[in-house]
């Protein structure tokens, strides 16, 4: 028995395949060769796959995706990019990262189409310098860069890094290092050091 996904995938040995949505949740029965993969439910076959050998991957029918995963069919990653592109490099670059990030491609898509959309009621420069500001704090969603631009943070100057008190790089020498490291660290230990 394999459970349904909540992206309508089920998962065989570390690779997802696609069955109708209609069955999110339900319990599936697999039959599984060498060469493909059939699932069942109540005795009907519901999907049949060839078998992906990629774990991570999706192999996904169009037909079982829901009209609104559907409606993002004409776009591709290369459209994404080159319309993220025309807003500047650091949109391009965080729609890259939402598109590697996850585990099947319409779930980007929604993603980087709605910070897309950000640059109608923002503005593409606004939308810019807020994906730029996303990129420095690990924002990776359209609800971080929204927020970034409700909120005005695009407009505000990154904090400045922090360094510890012993300048940036150094390393805090403690009693339990042991004696060959200090010698690393400072040369020749004293006498007084010796074991």
């Amino acid at each position: 028995m394999r459970r349904v996904g909540l992206d309508y995938h089920v998962d065989i040995d570390g690779h997802y395949y696609s069955v109708p949505h209609r069955l999110i949740r339900e319990q599936l029965d697999a039959r599984i060769t060498a060469h493909t993969i059939e699932l069942f439910r109540k005795g009907e076959r519901v999907a049949v796959h060839l078998r992906g050998a990629a774990r991570g991957r999706h192999t996904t029918i169009a037909e079982h995706m829901p009209s609104s995963h559907r409606r993002y069919a004409e776009w591709t990653i290369e459209r994404i990019g080159r319309e993220a592109t025309a807003i500047g490099p650091s949109t391009a670059k965080l729609a890259a990262l939402i598109l590697e990030s996850r585990p099947h491609p319409e779930q980007g898509y929604r993603a980087c189409l709605g910070i897309l959309r950000l640059a109608r009621q923002y503005g593409a420069e606004r939308l810019e310098a807020a994906c730029d500001r996303g990129l420095d704090i690990g924002a990776r969603s359209y609800g971080s860069i929204q927020s970034i631009l409700k909120h005005g943070r695009d407009r505000r100057p990154p904090k400045p890094a922090r360094q510890d008190r012993y300048g940036r790089g150094a390393t805090l020498i403690t009693s339990q290092m042991p004696v060959d490291r200090w010698h690393d660290l400072i040369g020749e230990p004293t006498n007084s050091y010796r074991r």
